[in-house]
């Protein structure tokens, strides 16, 4: 999960203080020093964490809080808010150009996965109807232009590109102009990097950016870096001054220390997140909705989202009708696990629901990896028509013929069998989830019933 280590303490901190009728102020003093340690140990900037448990404690110890009917409600609703207003407080958007092409230009250092997110960023773009121009401009890291070109193909993204031999302001020039007269909207240029911030980097990026007069200027960061992704960042925002940045293997930081400190000490506010590896996995960045997931209410405006994007609306309708019928069966479980991976990492999706973001230890038997799918392919398909509608007839005999049939060993079997149920169980619980929504957003959970 996102934020793991941090999301796990600070939880346990805030617990401590829901189950509480009255509160007092060593209550919230003590409250606040364990907020306070858990920050400092997720390399939060130590002056960010300061000032982040000062606001706390001089708004959780009001009257309004301490006299309240639910002090320890009003406590978790006051870090929520702080925690949300330091990761920005909200959305920050593209600045997309009102005559196009958009020119976003991507810097950052060497291994900060600036290539891949650019592609990302093409791949979020199409998603829009845009039709972006990836451009090869890092001339220095060998098979750089390889990479665009190759990750330009499987998004059937035009790449533009004029070589190793010409300086990159010459190569972003060309491919603003290539764009223009080629009626593609968007340009991304993919920019060098180095192993560390110097001189000529960084004039070779002011170069290119007074050539083209980028809309936006977006920083790649690795969230593993910790606190040297925010020195990096104030660097590069000193030189070019940035206008965002794109937080790369996010869904990979258990501490958050990047994330949490990169907005207060810069002033730079994060645009996206990078949450796997696949090209889809790019997130615009909701500060509201990090700051819930951080703190285990999960994140269902995300979800719905996402669902709305990978899901056949007429097969989670048929979905929906066979749960509310018990008629779920072996084979709607395998289509579903195909689904539910578009999703992208199972944890990360039980992270979203409120409820369940807590229970990832619990819920540990549902994670499948992707190669696991051709082993529940093989073994569903091992078995009857009447035992995938009955697994219940699954004896150990039937059992050992399908472990048998499915080149598979029986506690694969076994595991599957447990899958299933757990996914059903979790399932009703989405479908209860959504009765209490009401009619309002909770419709858009319908394609995991």
């Amino acid at each position: 999960m996102i934020f793991e280590g941090l999301a796990t303490k600070l939880q346990g901190a805030l617990a401590r203080l829901r189950g509480k009728g009255k509160l007092s102020e060593a209550d919230v003093t003590e409250a606040a020093r364990e907020i306070r340690l858990a920050l400092l140990e997720a390399d939060v900037n130590y002056k960010v964490v300061k000032d982040f448990v000062t606001r706390l404690k001089e708004r959780a110890i009001g009257q309004e809080v301490l006299s309240s009917l639910t002090p320890g409600q009003q406590v978790v609703k006051i870090v929520d808010e702080e925690l949300t207003a330091l990761l920005g407080g909200t959305q920050a958007r593209l600045n997309l150009s009102s005559r196009p092409p958009t020119v976003l230009m991507l810097v950052g250092l060497q291994g900060s996965g600036k290539t891949t997110q650019a592609a990302k960023l093409a791949r979020h773009l199409q998603k829009q109807s845009r039709r972006p121009l990836l451009v090869a401009a890092d001339v220095y890291r060998p098979a750089a232009i390889k990479q665009l070109q190759v990750l330009g193909e499987q998004l059937s993204v035009p790449v533009f590109t004029l070589g190793a031999h010409t300086a990159p302001p010459d190569i972003a020039a060309a491919a603003v102009d290539h764009a223009r007269s080629h009626d593609l909207d968007q340009v991304i240029i993919d920019t060098a990097g180095r192993l560390q911030i110097d001189e000529p980097l960084m004039q070779e990026l002011v170069d290119v950016k007074s050539r083209v007069h980028p809309h936006e200027i977006l920083l790649v960061v690795d969230a593993m870096t910790g606190q040297e992704a925010v020195a990096v960042a104030e660097t590069f925002h000193t030189r070019l001054g940035v206008d965002g940045v794109i937080m790369s293997k996010l869904d990979s930081d258990t501490r958050g220390g990047a994330a949490l400190s990169i907005r207060a000490v810069t002033g730079c506010p994060i645009k996206f997140a990078g949450v796997g590896e696949k090209l889809d996995a790019l997130e615009p960045f909701f500060p509201d909705r990090m700051a819930q997931r951080i703190l285990g209410m999960g994140d269902v405006l995300t979800l719905i989202e996402k669902a709305q994007e990978s899901f056949d609306a007429q097969h989670a309708l048929e979905m929906q009708k066979k749960l509310r019928r018990d008629e779920f069966t072996l084979e709607d479980f395998g289509q579903q696990l195909k689904q539910v991976k578009k999703l992208g990492p199972l944890e990360q999706v039980l992270g979203m629901i409120p409820g369940l973001a807590g229970r990832m230890k619990e819920l540990k038997n549902l994670q499948v990896e992707e190669k696991d799918l051709a082993h529940v392919e093989a073994i569903i398909g091992s078995m009857t028509p009447g035992e995938r509608r009955n697994p219940e007839i699954l004896n150990a005999s039937r059992r050992r013929r399908i472990a048998r049939g499915s080149g598979t060993r029986i506690q694969d079997v076994n595991r599957l069998l447990k899958q299933f149920e757990e996914t059903k169980r979790m399932m009703r619980q989405l479908g209860s989830l959504e009765k209490g929504m009401g009619k309002g957003p909770g419709k858009g959970l319908r394609p995991f019933q």
